[in-house]
């Protein structure tokens, strides 16, 4: 079967950096809705339509096609009292940009004195990564996968 529109596609990959550092690799394969849902990097979608199991790709990507420039504007520093009392460097919040509706997940990355430095920037924000992958499934998405956009588990509805 070839991957087209409202497939569900299974893939092994690993991301890396530009110098090959691994920063995410696969332990058992990942599925995502193909078709424009937003399961998975647009290039790398594109790299994969209709193409089929065993199918390998790498695609280098710069920070726009991936997770956005590094923007020094979502770093933000906080009064320590807004945070529980476990508060550790590498937790996460959820929270508001500044002027904005959307929800950023913050992550501390300092804790000095009375303040707690977060970071609302992806880890690999402003990273140009390569990614790697091996196709090892291809499905017909059912009715249901589809009104949901997006994958759902073998007991039916894992998001």
């Amino acid at each position: 079967m070839r991957i087209e529109k409202n497939t569900v596609v299974s893939l092994n990959y690993e991301l890396s950096d530009s110098e090959g550092n691994v920063l995410e690799k696969t332990q058992t394969p990942i599925s995502y809705l193909h078709g424009g849902y937003g399961g998975i990097f647009p290039l790398v979608e594109e790299a994969l339509h209709e193409m089929e199991i065993g199918h390998s790709c790498s695609i280098s990507m710069e920070p726009e096609n991936t997770f956005g420039e590094y923007d020094e504007e979502l770093i933000r520093v906080e009064p320590r009292s807004s945070f529980p009392d476990n508060v550790a460097v590498g937790m996460h919040f959820e929270g508001g940009a500044e002027g904005s509706d959307d929800i950023i997940v913050y992550t501390v990355t300092e804790i000095v004195d009375d303040t707690v430095i977060v970071d609302g920037n992806h880890p690999f924000a402003g990273m140009a990564l390569n990614f790697s992958c091996t196709v090892t499934g291809v499905r017909p998405a059912t009715p249901e996968e589809i009104s949901h956009q997006h994958v759902h588990g073998a007991h039916d509805h894992d998001h």
